[in-house]
């Protein structure tokens, strides 16, 4: 049977609500921070689309279309009763930051607890992904999108050889400078933009590009969005090597 459920998170974000608005109600914008490709009608009772990176499209509909304050949109529901919705609300404020209300919600099946659990902290790092690109690169798009997984490997090795990549030692802490050395790829300088649930999620931010380095599940993923003409096809190769040699 369905579960109901609901995620809400509130983040501050130093620009303006029409920078915000931009990176959430238009495909590139979103496709800019959040993971595969997005594609959204401009208008309420429009259709949405979005692809995750290894699976089928799924479609939405837009529910609220407030250019600047309220944007809503539901997924449609699955043979089983399942199905997500999400919502966000912006209110700018007069030091010319805006904050961003966001609110998950729908109806989950399966181990529906763990997954809710899930979406309450990987919500919150898009969130957190959403707030560096609108802050630092507000009129760039993402020129090529990376999504790379590899299963299997623990959390002692797996922060470890990331740490190493980033040309740290110990734990990987916010503020910390950087400097990504990944063999075949020129060294990229950059900063950790964020740190949550240490040992989790890594946000880092060079001067053309965001990444997110997640381990979950004993899974570890590698996100990366360019603002600059990359190749993007060997850019993936360099980084699956990594993966294949660093986390044996």
């Amino acid at each position: 049977m369905p579960h109901e459920f609901e995620v809400r998170h509130e983040v501050t974000i130093n620009a303006t609500p029409e920078a915000v608005w931009k990176a959430i109600s238009e495909g590139p914008g979103i496709d800019s921070w959040f993971m595969g490709h997005t594609e959204l009608e401009p208008r309420e009772g429009g259709r949405g689309s979005h692809t995750f990176p290894g699976e089928a499209p799924s479609g939405s509909t837009v529910t609220a279309w407030e250019p600047g304050k309220h944007l809503a949109y539901r997924g449609d529901m699955n043979e089983d009763g399942t199905f997500m919705a999400f919502e966000y609300l912006i209110e700018g404020r007069e030091s010319g930051s805006t904050v961003l209300r966001f609110v998950h919600s729908g109806f989950l099946g399966g181990d529906w607890e763990a997954e809710h659990d899930a979406l309450k902290v990987g919500d919150l790092q898009y969130l957190l992904k959403l707030t560096a690109y609108v802050e630092h690169f507000p009129s760039r798009l993402s020129t090529h999108n990376m999504f790379l997984f590899k299963p299997q490997v623990p959390a002692e090795r797996a922060w470890p050889a990331l740490a190493t990549a980033l040309g740290l030692t110990g734990e990987i802490r916010q503020g910390d400078k950087v400097t990504i050395s990944v063999e075949g790829l020129a060294p990229q300088d950059g900063v950790v933009d964020w740190v949550a649930r240490p040992g989790e999620f890594v946000g880092v931010r060079t001067d053309d590009g965001l990444y997110m380095f997640v381990h979950a599940q004993d899974n570890v993923v590698v996100e990366h969005h360019a603002y600059t003409d990359i190749d993007g096809e060997a850019f993936e190769r360099a980084w699956q090597s990594w993966l294949d040699k660093a986390l044996v």
